[in-house]
């Protein structure tokens, strides 16, 4: 049971560790710009869903061999935000359009930190869950240890 709590956690640090990536890439482009009539970087955010876990044995479709297999958490998918790219006066840029205004990402410094501190957050809690687990273990086996 513990190699499942393991593999379900073990899942949930793995997608949180995804997520960090994606957050750092967004805030590496908070401030990029774009020539005229070229896209803008977007904001990439991730997309989970539960998924059942690699416990090692599996039927010939694929899938875990048991009938209740446990749930992790995968990443699906990877989408740009549908926020509006930044457009900011600036007539003496060389990115500027014809109307004087540079485009920019669509990054939010604050949303962006605010998913970081979240991230983090599941993370350690991951963490913690996988120390119980494992002092759960080790009571248990020195339980059954004769003295």
């Amino acid at each position: 049971m513990s190699s499942d709590i393991f593999s379900i956690v073990g899942s949930a640090l793995n997608a949180q560790n995804m997520r960090m990536g994606a957050i750092a890439s967004n805030l590496a482009n908070v401030d990029s710009i774009t020539p005229p009539g070229q896209q803008p970087y977007r904001a990439h955010e991730l997309v989970f869903s539960a998924a059942p876990v690699a416990d090692g044995e599996y039927g010939a479709d694929g899938m875990p061999a048991t009938s209740d297999p446990n749930l992790g958490v995968q990443v699906v998918d990877t989408v740009q935000s549908n926020a509006k790219p930044m457009q900011k006066y600036d007539p003496g840029s060389p990115y500027a359009d014809a109307n004087g205004y540079v485009t920019g990402s669509n990054v939010s410094q604050v949303n962006e930190m605010v998913d970081m501190i979240d991230s983090s957050n599941s993370y350690s809690a991951s963490v913690a869950m996988l120390q119980q687990a494992s002092r759960i273990d080790q009571q248990m086996i020195s339980s059954f240890q004769v003295a």
